[in-house]
């Protein structure tokens, strides 16, 4: 169950001198009511303390900065846009930790049509990105519900997921370099902007997904693909997972490489999304147990996309695995069937207090999963509601838990990692992962020693020894 932690002792003033002469007086925070929002999560789960917040305008000024911490025996937690879901980015609040932000290193510094990279600052937000590649006529696929504060050092931090994961792949799919400060303060420069290069190991691996805690990302090269032209978006309602199961299969099969994502929601989450966000409006004529969100697109002109949705949609609503559907007929069509989507956290967040577990198991295993965990978790707590979305093509499914209607807020998170320990129990007997895309942070160290004792565990502590041996970078976090 997450926690708070006491409040932190004032910088030393000898550190206060050298890091304001570094960094300047826009790269240093000091005052309580300052440091305050970077030091809390947004999610309100995880409320920490530092003595300062460092904000580095240039890779130059992170390594100075590092140093100095070193010298000062300050432990540093990295961070990017504050969007962690685990508490990756907040202080545990111990007295000497300060938080080092990315955010003023924010620029899209080249973009190169003909090799299809892109090089940017680790606090460069999602969304500008994505801007950038469309201005210069490309794509950066990553997208995910929070790209308008996520920045790309957190992201490849974390390896992020997000809605198109099924096509593209994960963050670390899209990064073909990076720059790295490491804990002595150096600076490790792997800004290669190669597909292939097999010059021993591929050291840029290391840091994607290390949550912080092997370095501090500072600059990265981009991955870009060629814009697409054609995009069509449906949504159809199903009775069952299984059914959705069904028309994933059939949506392969006809649309083949083009199918960029395939999300589930059942009717509980779309309720609330159509309850608490202004705006929003249910396109079926009448509720349905499940629904999917098919996305296809294409580079290609005159791809014929609509076409094939509307023909499997039709041949599934024949043969009675798809109640009914409806397909966007513009962009403002489209943009409002993925926002039942997007805004299921915001909603659950509105409607109360709520459990969430990110995980995934083999996709053929899902409805198994939501049939199992859901029977146990309402045996523990009678009267949860289940709010059960995410990325069924790929088989990361976000199995959150609203609390009972009777039942207060603080009495159903004091039974967090009893839900967990519940949810878990049934992942980990289908074989599948309790971390599927967001990370281990503060909030699931236990349960990856837990999981991954022994050899692989201690291959990770290794790295993080030999990498940063007086645990100087994001301390109690991933492998604590």
């Amino acid at each position: 169950m997450p926690d708070a932690a006491a409040p932190a002792p004032a910088l030393p003033t000898a550190v206060r001198d050298r890091l304001l002469a570094a960094l300047g007086p826009r790269g240093l925070l000091v005052e309580p009511r300052e440091v305050a929002p970077y030091a809390a999560d947004w999610r309100g789960l995880f409320a920490g303390s530092a003595l300062a917040v460092l904000r580095p305008a240039s890779t130059e000024e992170c390594a100075a900065a590092v140093r100095i911490c070193a010298e000062a025996g300050l432990k540093i937690v990295p961070q990017a846009g504050n969007t962690s879901l685990v508490g990756g980015s907040t202080p545990l609040g111990r007295g000497d930790e300060v938080i080092l932000s990315v955010a003023r290193m924010n620029r899209i510094l080249a973009i190169d049509p003909v090799d299809l990279t892109m090089e940017v600052e680790a606090g460069a937000v999602l969304a500008e990105v994505q801007k950038a590649a469309e201005a210069a006529g490309c794509l950066f696929p990553l997208s995910l519900s929070s790209e308008g504060t996520a920045q790309i050092g957190g992201l490849i931090g974390t390896n992020a997921g997000g809605n198109t994961t099924l096509r593209y792949g994960n963050m670390r799919e899209q990064v073909l370099g990076l720059e790295v400060v490491l804990a002595d303060g150096s600076t490790l420069d792997l800004m290669r902007r190669l597909r292939k290069d097999n010059t021993g190991y591929a050291l840029r691996q290391l840091f994607i997904g290390a949550e912080g805690t092997l370095g501090i990302v500072t600059r990265a090269v981009l991955r870009l693909l060629p814009a697409n032209t054609e995009v069509a978006v449906a949504l159809a309602g199903v009775a069952s997972v299984e059914a959705a199961l069904d028309l994933l299969g059939r949506v392969r099969r006809r649309a083949g490489p083009s199918l960029n994502a395939f999300e589930l929601m059942d009717r509980f989450g779309v309720g609330l999304v159509l309850k608490h966000i202004p705006g929003t409006q249910d396109p079926l004529a009448e509720p349905h147990p499940h629904y999917c969100l098919i996305e296809l697109s294409s580079p290609a002109h005159d791809a014929g996309l609509r076409a094939t949705l509307e023909a499997v949609l039709a041949e599934a609503i024949e043969e009675g695995v798809v109640r009914d559907a409806a397909l966007a007929e513009s962009e403002a069509q489209r943009r409002a069937l993925w926002r039942l989507r997007e805004e299921h956290a915001e909603a659950q967040k509105r409607e109360g207090a709520s459990v969430k577990n990110d995980v995934s198991v083999p996709i053929s295993r899902i409805p198994a999963l939501l049939r199992e965990g859901t029977a146990a978790v309402r045996a523990l707590i009678p009267g949860v509601r289940p709010c059960a979305f995410g990325h069924l093509g790929d088989g990361n499914i976000h199995f959150n838990f609203s609390r009972p209607l009777d039942m207060s807020d603080g009495d159903f998170l004091a039974r967090w990692d009893d839900i967990v320990a519940t949810v878990n129990a049934v992942v980990r007997r289908l074989g599948g992962s309790f971390a599927a895309e967001h990370g281990i942070g503060r909030l699931k160290t236990g349960t990856l020693a837990a999981w991954r004792a022994g050899p692989e565990l201690e291959v990770m502590r290794r790295l993080k020894r030999a990498l940063d041996p007086d645990c100087l970078f994001n301390p109690g976090k991933l492998v604590a």
